[in-house]
């Protein structure tokens, strides 16, 4: 390894290792994002893929396909239904959390309305189911459909959980693991799949995905909760208050006050 390279992050030596293949993938994320009756679909979906963003899973994808020797095409397609997964999510979250800002930019939602953003995120939903059936692998099906069910499971848990001032350790990290984890997850395992991998490959490349962000994310979370003013409003502080004070079987005084429905806490 010369010194360039030894001074680069290892996102962006993964990225020049995957070059070629992330253009096909952006080539492919453009074509199937597209719509004939329907030019919203484009609008909304553009607005935020080419708002930038590390492509981290999709490229998750392609490193495990290629790492198990795999040179056949549908890696290509498996990275754009996770980044297609990933961006449905997106616009779905700024709508729950009435988010104004996203990636530096003004959120979907803002600039046009929640009804497009959810609408519009179904159809990249539906986009990727469409994608991921393409390489007639059950099991990549299986995979990817799975992670879909569990990042829903993940949005609603955390809806509940935030609203709880009783809320543990535990299931933070759940939430965590179902909103963000699985998808890493799933992108590593879906890659090693394709690439025919056998079943001792494939444990290692999910545990490697879910490594992959669920230990940095509860950090970054109560970070980004600490300086955001909206944090608390929107449901997304309960991670900072955690560890603050044992659990109490009834939620203790603050989760009685809020019953009690004192709004001074």
């Amino acid at each position: 390894m010369n010194m360039i390279n030894a001074a680069q992050k290892p996102h962006d030596r993964l990225a020049d290792a995957l070059a070629d293949d992330m253009v096909a993938v952006n080539a492919m994320i453009r074509a199937r994002m597209a719509s004939e009756h329907a030019p919203r679909i484009p609008e909304v979906t553009a607005h935020l893929i080419e708002a930038g963003g590390k492509r981290l899973r999709p490229m998750l994808v392609l490193a495990a396909a290629r790492l198990l020797g795999y040179t056949g095409p549908y890696h290509v397609h498996l990275a754009a239904t996770v980044e297609f997964i990933h961006t449905a999510t997106l616009l779905h979250d700024d709508v729950v959390d009435e988010s104004a800002r996203r990636r530096g930019r003004p959120t979907a939602n803002l600039l046009w309305d929640n009804k497009s953003s959810v609408l519009v995120g179904d159809y990249l939903f539906a986009r990727a189911f469409q994608l991921m059936v393409e390489p007639g692998n059950l099991r990549v099906l299986d995979i990817l459909a799975n992670a879909s069910a569990t990042i829903a499971e993940g949005e609603v848990l955390q809806l509940t959980a935030a609203q709880d001032l009783a809320t543990t350790e535990a299931i933070y990290l759940q939430v965590v693991r179902g909103k963000t984890a699985a998808l890493f997850s799933a992108a590593t395992e879906s890659g090693a799949e394709i690439a025919g991998g056998a079943v001792s490959h494939l444990a290692p490349q999910r545990s490697a995905g879910t490594r992959t962000h669920a230990p940095q994310h509860p950090v970054r979370q109560v970070r980004r909760a600490e300086i955001s003013r909206g944090g608390a409003r929107e449901g997304r502080a309960f991670g900072p208050a955690m560890g603050t004070e044992p659990a109490q079987p009834d939620g203790g005084p603050a989760r009685r006050a809020t019953r009690a429905g004192d709004r001074h806490l």
